[in-house]
């Protein structure tokens, strides 16, 4: 395994990524054809930068590509992208629109800070997973896409109804690039639903 990673990171540091995770990215989107030239993209958690290098590439010159992190990027972007430095939780879906225009889908690499019980971690994670599907609902094109990094657990039946509810097609994508041992896997929503957001569930 570790001469798997030891692959990827050398690989992620020939070709100029921040991290070894644009693999990942990259690995989804050659099977499920999801970034385009022109697009308009909403990367969340996108600390340290690779998959807003990656986005920016696969969108070019005429795209854009949004970063949201609590961290700063430090990673060198082209001009068609930018990260934004605030907390996903926080930040105001109309803050995140340039000129009022809608994206063409999410990204979501929003992780929470692991405490080694599954269970907590997996609770953190769906939590996180419903905001970036909230965020998705409020600044995406109907018709667009959200993919969003989750951990498999008790909630992983709710997340994928939830996705559901809001897009035509969803499925669960597991790349060569995730650590074997590794919980994380990636929810793929397809075809937003038209029509306003729907209220969150009461808890």
């Amino acid at each position: 395994m570790k001469k798997v990673q030891d692959h990827y990171f050398q690989k992620a540091k020939r070709e100029g990524y921040a991290a070894r995770s644009a693999y990942k990215l990259e690995e989804i989107d050659r099977r499920q054809r999801l970034l385009r030239r022109g697009q308009r993209v909403l990367d969340l958690g996108c600390a340290p930068g690779s998959w807003l290098q990656y986005a920016a590439e696969r969108v070019g010159a005429e795209g854009r590509v949004l970063g949201v992190d609590l961290q700063p990027v430090t990673a060198r972007l082209p001009p068609q992208a930018r990260a934004m430095e605030a907390d996903a939780f926080q930040v105001a879906p109309e803050a995140l629109l340039e000129d009022g225009m809608l994206f063409d889908g999410v990204l979501s690499d929003l992780a929470p800070k692991t405490t080694g019980i599954p269970s907590a971690d997996a609770a953190r994670s769906a939590e996180l997973v419903l905001r970036a599907l909230e965020l998705a609902r409020r600044t995406v094109k109907p018709g667009g896409f959200l993919l969003a990094k989750a951990f498999q657990g008790a909630r992983l039946a709710e997340l994928r109804a939830a996705f559901g509810a809001a897009f035509e097609r969803v499925s669960i994508e597991k790349p060569k690039a995730s650590r074997a041992e590794s919980v994380e896997i990636f929810l793929l929503g397809r075809g937003l639903r038209r029509g306003p957001p729907e209220p969150p569930a009461a808890t």
